[in-house]
């Protein structure tokens, strides 16, 4: 890993995007990182756009601020890429990472000529195949954290059993579908 990585997450209010980057950033803290995580509000409502960012860094964080120049994107919802300039900034030697079941053709045309390295995962389908619901932000986040290996997998996926212990402790049922979505995730993902 780079002394510090730039992410910034699009989605729409409901997925979990904002959940899925605060999540990042204490999974990344209990490694030893330097950690940020924000969501940049507007007039948010259910369904409408809204972006998250991390900053994850070896070193202490002086930068307070949005992330303009992002090393990693994460997408997801694939309609964005429509209507949202998803790949304003990134810088060519990160990635993006989107959920989608779309075609590498129709992906590529929408990334307004990014020549950077491209993943993809369905989010949809594991999540459903997993936590019988779509919740696609568990999926996301186990997919970044593999593209950009912040950490090793099982770091994260330890760190992830513990933190679904604390946030599900009224609702145990559900920690074993999230850590069977984090698992089924990282092995998800694909380039193209």
């Amino acid at each position: 890993m780079k002394d510090l990585i730039e992410i910034r997450w699009h989605g729409r209010g409901g997925q979990g995007a904002k959940t899925a980057s605060l999540l990042l950033a204490d999974a990344a803290f209990n490694t030893g990182k330097y950690i940020q995580g924000f969501p940049e509000y507007g007039p948010e409502r259910m369904g409408a756009p809204i972006t998250a960012y991390n900053r994850i860094s070896t070193k202490p964080i002086t930068i307070h601020s949005n992330i303009y120049e992002p090393d990693y994107v994460v997408v997801v919802d694939d309609s964005l890429l429509e209507s949202v300039d998803v790949t304003s900034g990134l810088k060519d030697d990160g990635a993006i990472v989107i959920n989608t079941t779309k075609d590498s053709d129709y992906i590529r045309n929408n990334l307004n000529g990014y020549k950077g390295e491209v993943f993809t995962i369905d989010a949809r389908e594991i999540s459903l195949s997993t936590l019988g619901k779509y919740f696609p932000n568990t999926p996301m986040l186990a997919a970044i954290v593999h593209v950009t290996g912040i950490m090793s997998d099982e770091e994260f996926l330890n760190d992830m059993q513990g933190s679904f212990m604390h946030k599900f402790a009224k609702k145990p049922e559900v920690i074993e579908g999230n850590m069977k979505a984090l698992e089924m995730s990282l092995t998800k993902v694909k380039k193209i």
